[in-house]
This record gives structure tokens, sequence and C-alpha cells, in this order.
């Protein structure tokens, strides 16, 4: 009888244990829960499994919970595009994030996505930072990242009242 050792990254798996499991996240969360982290276990790094988690912790208002899903995610992103894992390093020219190439907007959207969770989570400047980079990144700011640093400075403004 020959035994072989357990996959550590097994995403088939993974993604039908989601599909099944996890269908009815906001009628049974906790059971839906359940079944991502397993799935989690099963296959950590899968890019599918991460975003899924990522949702369902996002759509729950668990900001904090979902933060740590981004946070891999956009490192899968980084890794995919060879450029920093810090989002704080990484400029116009290291990819095409201004074109409608694949990558580079699921970059930005991973980003804008970890900015509005800061955001959500009170955590203003950092969450500000976060944005105003992805709109340097992309100028055209094709996901609408510029309105809510508006939204942001519009309301710093205020609480520093009218005379600044």
């Amino acid at each position: 009888m020959t035994m072989t050792a357990p996959s550590i990254h097994n995403s088939a798996a993974a993604l039908t244990l989601l599909q099944t499991g996890a269908r009815d996240a906001r009628s049974d969360p906790a059971s839906s829960e359940t079944a991502l982290l397993k799935a989690l276990a099963l296959a950590p790094q899968d890019f599918d499994v991460r975003l899924g988690a990522y949702r369902f912790y996002f759509y729950n208002h668990r900001f904090d919970e979902a933060l740590i899903h981004c946070e891999e995610l956009i490192a899968h992103a980084a890794r995919r595009l060879n450029i920093a894992a810090d989002w704080r390093l990484v400029v116009p020219g290291d990819a095409p994030f201004a074109e409608i190439d694949f990558a580079p907007g699921l970059f930005l959207q991973i980003l804008i996505a970890w900015g509005y969770c800061q955001l959500r989570l009170g955590r203003t400047m950092l969450a500000r930072e976060a944005l105003a980079h992805a709109v340097w990144l992309d100028p055209a700011d094709r996901f609408g990242a510029a309105a809510v640093v508006g939204h942001i400075d519009a309301r710093l403004a205020d609480a520093d009242g009218p005379h600044g």
C-alpha cells in the first residue's frame, strides 16, 4: 500500500468546495465560512480562493479579515506583474497601468479594495494614501479611486473647519 503526501496546494478541490459549501454566504454565513476556511487550507495560494475569502469577509463587513486576503491578493498580482510586493514602491512605469491589460487593472482594483477596507476601519490617512497611489498609477482613473479620494479630502477639510 503506497501513501501519498497530502497536496499543499489543491486548487481544484478548494474551488469545488467553495462552489458547493459557500454558496449560501448571505443566508448561512457560518457554514459558508467553514467551507471557505477548508478551501483556504487546501489551496492557500490560489488566487480565486483568496478572492472568495476577501469577498466573503468584505460583504459581511468584517474588514479586518478582508484585509488579510486583500494583502495576499496584492502580493499575488505583484508577482504576476513582476513588480514590488509593497504597493508604495510601485511606480507608473512598472506596468502598463493606464492601459486595458488585465493584470495591471487587477492590481489597481485590489489596491483600491485594500484602501476602501482601511477607510471602513477608520484608517482614513492610510486609505487615502493607497487610493491616491492608485490614481497616480492610473491617471485615467478607470476604477473611480479619485472620487473616493475627493470624498476623503472633503471630509478632512470639513473636520478642519472654516479656518483650516
